[in-house]
């Protein structure tokens, strides 16, 4: 497994750098042509590899190491040769620049001489991709040149003004490589945006075929999709028994009449609209998202619920380059790095936003919900089990982590602090508003890619299904395009975790914390390996 991610790692120096990795911080991938066959090429190889060790007795934990670097193949051949996102999506390539520079600007691994030498080698490197980008991207998706419009903006900045005012001996590679990039913003502005006629849909058969590869199970997406549906009718219906909670601790009044589906939409969103009234702001955010942190941190030790890493985590505001796409991220440091690092990252509205804009959007971030962003992203969510995942002794499968195992575990993480009563009944209402989400994530992803759901109605359903804000559903509506499967990972992670722990909870001698420590301890596998993982053993 190590001469495999010894060439992985050369062939893909900035998955190396976030791994922590860092003989190849100094280059970038090739994204030409010739660089997709060269990547095929050592596909084919490894695949042979992966065939020749299979029957051969291996152990339960090796097992699945190979069951994993198969699904790994299997996948990256499919993004190669069917989905082609070098070929069709410019926000490719913008994301590859701004996840190639962000920890060698960010993170501390190393010395300051060696990151100011890999950013230069990298700021060398900026325009080849550029002009990959400029031979290979033909009729995208408009969104997709959209957003690069927006990332590359953001990388100009970066390059241009942050980096020669922090270390003036760039200035020259900086120079160079905003020029490459102004150069690809008027390729994009002036050239790619009027040719951008692509569909950003996937269709039926080719999204039944990526969310199989993304889930790492054969789940029919349609039946995915039914329970997600059902999850939302259910959600909906405890949320006004916490509604209630709410109305009475809070002295509302008396309680309005709950008889028709009409009539308890219209309470639960009368409720939410109370508990936004919380609020922080532009200047509070951050501060605020650290309080959540600090107190979430807190109350997992008291609760003895999992092991809390000792490893720091620091609240940031999000970067320009990288906005655009979600709210908040968890950037932690890889398996291999030897500092560990975690940045829980927070976006502020954009300052060109009108006020009733910010509003909409506080609304929905309001100090309850900053309590869900700051459990899913750090305590116990992201943070806590990317710390976890950096113990387990095979740094493949640390590398390869799957999504569907991220993002369950951190909205389970979520559930568990509502069950365990933190933040009380607001939290729990926003708790169970996330996990509406969640399951209206999964449908809109399955009926984007393979119908022909519209923005109106998109909207629409987040809105009345969810309780979504406008800023927040233009937002889900703007990610949906952008990705594909991903928006799915969430629920059916959760939905499954969930199942695990309750097939598991009634056996003698079940402890929670025992049990927590043990899903944790595997890495981050796939579901289905996770299950047979966690099985009582003869």
């Amino acid at each position: 497994m190590s001469s495999f991610l010894d060439r992985y790692f050369q062939l893909e120096p900035v998955a190396a750098t976030i791994a922590g990795e860092h003989r190849y911080d100094r280059t970038w991938p090739d994204l030409s042509a010739t660089g997709d066959k060269t990547k095929l090429a050592f596909l084919d190889d490894v695949a042979k590899m992966v065939a020749s060790f299979k029957g051969q007795g291996l152990s339960e934990q090796h097992q699945v190491d190979l069951a994993t670097l198969d699904d790994v193949v299997q996948y990256a051949r499919f993004q190669i040769t069917e989905l082609k996102a070098l070929d069709s999506n410019p926000a490719a390539y913008t994301g590859v620049m701004g996840e190639g520079l962000d920890p060698l600007v960010n993170r501390t691994f190393q010395t300051p001489e060696l990151r100011i030498g890999s950013l230069r080698g990298r700021l060398d490197g900026i325009p080849a991709i550029v002009e990959a980008a400029k031979a290979r991207l033909q009729h995208p998706a408009k969104i997709y040149t959209q957003q690069a419009i927006q990332q590359n903006a953001g990388l100009i900045a970066l390059v241009e003004v942050d980096l020669p005012k922090q270390h003036q001996e760039l200035a020259t590679a900086a120079k160079r490589a905003a020029a490459a990039l102004h150069d690809f913003q008027t390729f994009l502005e002036k050239d790619l945006l009027a040719r951008s006629d692509g569909d950003f849909r996937l269709g039926k058969d080719k999204f039944a075929r990526k969310l199989a590869f993304e889930l790492q199970d054969n789940l029919d997406a349609d039946a995915l999709a039914q329970r997600a549906r059902e999850a939302i009718a259910q959600t909906q219906e405890e949320m006004v028994d916490t509604g209630k909670q709410i109305w009475s601790d809070d002295k509302m009044g008396r309680l309005p009449k709950l008889d028709t589906p009409a009539q308890k939409k219209a309470f639960v969103k009368q409720v939410l609209d109370h508990v936004a009234k919380d609020r922080p702001t532009n200047k509070t955010i951050l501060a605020d998202a650290k309080t959540w942190l600090d107190k979430a941190t807190a109350f997992v030790k008291e609760k003895d619920l999992v092991r809390v890493p000792d490893e720091p985590v620091l609240v940031v505001e999000m970067p320009e380059y990288r906005r655009g796409f979600s709210v908040a991220y968890c950037d932690s440091s890889g398996p291999l790095e030897a500092k560990p690092e975690t940045f829980y990252a927070i976006s502020p509205t954009p300052k060109d936003w009108p006020r009733a804009r910010v509003e909409s959007f506080y609304r929905e971030y309001n100090q309850a919900m900053l309590a869900e962003l700051s459990i899913h992203e750090a305590m116990p969510g992201h943070y806590l089990q990317g710390m976890h995942n950096n113990q387990f002794p095979s740094k493949l499968r640390g590398v390869f982590n799957s999504g569907p195992f991220v993002e369950g575990w951190a909205v389970y993480g979520e559930w568990l602090m509502a069950e365990k009563g933190f933040g009380g009944s607001r939290v729990k209402l926003e708790r169970e508003k996330m996990l509406l989400r969640a399951a209206l994530n999964a449908v809109l992803d399955h009926d984007i890619h393979t119908g022909n759901l519209d923005e109106k109605a998109a909207i629409a359903m987040m809105k009345s299904e969810a309780f979504q804000e406008d800023g927040e559903a233009v937002g889900k509506w703007k990610r949906a395009q952008l990705s594909s499967a991903q928006l799915s990972t969430y629920f059916y992670g959760f939905s499954e975790l969930l199942a695990l722990r309750k097939s598991l909870e009634g056996q003698p001698g079940f402890s929670e914390r025992a049990y927590h420590d043990k899903l944790l301890s595997f890495g981050s596998p796939g579901i289905k390996y996770i299950r047979q993982l966690m099985a009582p053993k003869p």
